[in-house]
């Protein structure tokens, strides 16, 4: 089948992002017809197997259009409209909705940054203007969305070894100091977008290094009458398959995607990624936020949790240092959830 693509793996340590969305954040499907659903399959399917080709045959002065409008057929065919809203030039007479804003300007390096919803944020990212993503690594292996992971040069990331990381940043690095755009999810796990986790800093560190602005994005699902869905949420045990039937099957959904002010890399990844945390989520409050009171602790170019118990943290003891602390194998194992691409701690 063209959706049956193997599910994240299990956590591989205690380390791994991880986030409490499962089934029960999944709303009801209102479906369209089982003609239709078909259709619409037997529509992507088709520009799946097109795209490798017709782009090859494309001047590559003009491969950027072609994946943009490819990208936007794709998103019709699953029965998703794409709403652009250009909030960087606030208080402008072109400010608001925008269907032609483009994240960034050919050949200049950028970082977008947004949260992780499911799958179909690559779909609406690019729609918006071709670009490089940060994406797990057993991506390259689904079937025929792996070949389109290597046309679209993504950076794999492997979940599992957390020692790869500031390689998979290195990467990055070079690739913007390059002049290219790439996208990374820092919460580094999916949620189902009414909640969320908190933008981890490792990956902002490409930025900082590179001095390359960074675009915040809010993304967001909406239904046919305008009430924030979580539908596309990858969630749970969700396998690609599930979620692309579920999707396929939805009625009268809209991707919104909000283009929030350019931040400046500044020289502290922290302090970058709380600006572009509040770019992005402003004033909202997940309903799943209390996960993310745990300490957080460094490890070589990571940040992760720290495993101690709660019991030790409150005792009283000296105040940890800032900088580099060696990994920790005792603790809790996060279970049960989907771990996908930009993880700072793993895998957005």
């Amino acid at each position: 089948m063209v959706f049956d693509a193997p599910p994240a793996q299990s956590t591989a340590h205690s380390w791994m992002p991880s986030s409490p969305c499962g089934p029960g954040c999944i709303d009801p499907v209102d479906e369209i017809g089982t003609a239709r659903v078909i259709g619409r399959l037997l529509g992507v399917a088709g520009l799946l197997v097109s795209f490798p080709v017709v782009n090859i045959v494309t001047p590559r002065g003009r491969r950027e259009q072609l994946q943009r409008r490819y990208a936007r057929t794709v998103l019709s065919c699953l029965g998703i409209r794409l709403r652009v809203v250009d909030n960087r030039s606030v208080g402008r007479a072109d400010a608001g909705q925008s269907a032609d804003a483009r994240f960034g300007v050919p050949g200049e390096g950028l970082l977008i940054v947004a949260g992780h919803i499911g799958w179909t944020d690559v779909v609406v990212m690019a729609a918006v203007q071709p670009l490089g993503f940060v994406a797990r690594a057993d991506m390259v292996d689904w079937p025929l969305l792996g070949g389109l992971a290597k046309l679209m040069r993504v950076i794999p990331i492997e979940r599992e070894r957390l020692r790869e990381l500031p390689g998979v940043v290195a990467t990055i690095g070079e690739r913007l100091a390059s002049g290219d755009r790439i996208a990374v999810f820092p919460e580094g796990t999916t949620w189902c977008g009414r909640a969320y986790g908190t933008m981890r800093p490792a990956l902002f560190q490409a930025a900082v290094d590179t001095a390359t602005s960074v675009q915040p994005v809010r993304l967001r699902y909406l239904d046919a009458h305008g009430t924030q869905s979580t539908i596309p949420g990858f969630v749970g045990d969700d396998s690609f398959g599930t979620s692309a039937k579920r999707v396929l099957r939805s009625r009268g959904m809209v991707a919104e995607v909000v283009l929030a002010p350019v931040e400046y890399p500044g020289l502290d990844r922290r302090d970058l990624a709380r600006r572009c945390e509040q770019a992005v989520r402003g004033a909202d409050r997940s309903r799943h936020g209390a996960i993310e009171a745990s300490e957080w602790i460094e490890a070589t170019a990571t940040r992760v949790q720290d495993p101690e118990s709660a019991e030790t943290r409150a005792t009283p003891a000296v105040r940890r240092p800032s900088r580099l602390r060696p990994f920790r194998r005792s603790g809790r194992r996060a279970t049960g959830h989907q771990e996908t691409e930009g993880m700072t701690a793993a895998p957005a």
